[in-house]
């Protein structure tokens, strides 16, 4: 996450982790919801910007790009272990 602190990426990523696990109706933990959102975040951001799409530092467009990537990133688990 650009332009965020640390203690801020957690907790953005802990709330798009959440989201994303809402969404996906996955029944996963807290620890686990951080790590999918930050995960998911990173995940997005190289993928766009592989693409040629550079997003903003801004916090709510990182917790957009975090919430997205965490589902993706449940989907892509999901369809790995042959649950989707």
């Amino acid at each position: 996450m650009d332009g965020q602190g640390i203690i801020m990426s957690i907790i953005l990523g802990g709330l798009a982790g959440w989201v994303a696990e809402k969404i996906m109706k996955a029944n996963i933990g807290l620890l686990t919801n951080i790590i999918l959102g930050i995960v998911g975040a990173l995940f997005l951001n190289f993928i766009l910007n592989l693409l040629g799409v550079y997003t903003t530092p801004i916090w709510y467009v990182q917790f957009i790009v975090a919430i997205i990537g965490a589902c993706i990133l449940i989907f892509l688990w999901r369809a790995i272990r042959g649950r989707a």
